[in-house]
């Protein structure tokens, strides 16, 4: 069956319980009434659910495919998009209403996830604009080579490690702040240094390090002076700090002044060869891909994706 060029493909991933998750989906629908939108909306029930019903979107014709969930769940319908050719890939147009556990790439363009309305004015004004994607390249464990787009930022190191105590710890005790706060005293008690050797234009970092952020995006106020638009990533090395530093750190982190800090070491690129990272664990718009078994390498596709944003 034929899909109307303006229906557009809805997919909600919920986060919460059933009933927070029913109750934002009827200020979604109170607002896509509003605004005279017709659409078709699924629910995924897994991370593992979003690339299949994005690839259902596209392969049943939706020309505007809107993804209501965070950055992680953004990244997967990046991705799909992403094994299509470049000529098919320029009729679609890629939405977001923030409702995921981070929100970053939406806070880049000016979207909250409490302002439904907002968002999906936005969606309707559908004003495009073509955006960059950063991509890993890298080995898994079996040797096979692959690749992973992002459209925020890849972390290295401490923040994956912090990632993966906090989904850890979320299982257990359910809040999302108490997840936070257990996960940093966890990190005290964890491995906080990572030899790497990295290439980053003429530079080579060989040293041991706390995290890299490398960000097409605000990189979750690590690289704060990102855009997704110039054909480069910033990238943010943290050296080895004292506990007292390491706090100072995550106060700046929060105030938006990470730059400041004086363990942080930044750069711009088009390219960064990570040639060892030892034992440190890695993560892709705020999902953990695991540790890295090799050399790997992360460079800009330049607008390849339509991005719906705000006026």
């Amino acid at each position: 069956m034929a899909i109307d060029n303006s229906r557009w493909g809805i997919l909600f991933c919920p986060k919460q319980t059933a009933a927070r998750s029913r109750k934002y989906r009827e200020r979604l629908e109170s607002a896509l009434a509003e605004h005279n939108v017709e659409y078709d909306i699924v629910m995924s029930e897994s991370m593992h659910g979003v690339e299949r019903l994005v690839r259902m979107f596209i392969n049943n014709g939706y020309k505007t495919i809107v993804i209501v969930g965070g950055d992680s769940a953004l990244n997967d319908a990046a991705n799909c998009l992403m094994e299509i050719p470049a000529d098919e890939r320029r009729d679609i147009a890629l939405g977001v209403v923030p409702y995921g556990v981070l929100n970053d790439f939406s806070k880049f363009w000016g979207l909250k996830e409490n302002d439904v309305n907002a968002a999906v004015e936005a969606l309707a004004s559908h004003r495009t604009r073509a955006i960059d994607l950063g991509c890993i390249r890298y080995e898994d464990k079996n040797g096979v080579e692959c690749k992973r787009y992002f459209v925020n930022c890849v972390n290295i190191g401490l923040i994956a490690d912090m990632m993966n105590l906090r989904r850890q710890t979320r299982k257990l005790l359910g809040s999302k702040t108490l997840s936070f706060l257990v996960s940093a005293v966890l990190l005290i008690f964890h491995r906080m240094e990572y030899k790497m050797h990295l290439r980053i234009n003429s530079d080579v970092v060989d040293r041991k390090v706390m995290n890299v952020c490398i960000g097409s995006g605000p990189g979750y106020g690590q690289t704060p002076n990102a855009v997704p638009y110039n054909g480069m990533v910033d990238v943010s090395v943290v050296v080895s700090t004292g506990i007292i530093q390491l706090l100072e750190g995550f106060w700046l982190l929060f105030t938006g002044r990470f730059l400041n800090h004086r363990g942080v070491c930044p750069y711009r690129s088009r390219k960064v060869d990570i040639i060892k990272a030892y034992q440190a664990l890695v993560g892709i718009d705020g999902r953990l891909l695991g540790r890295l078994s090799g050399e790997c390498s992360i460079t800009v596709e330049q607008e390849v994706v339509n991005f719906i944003i705000p006026k």
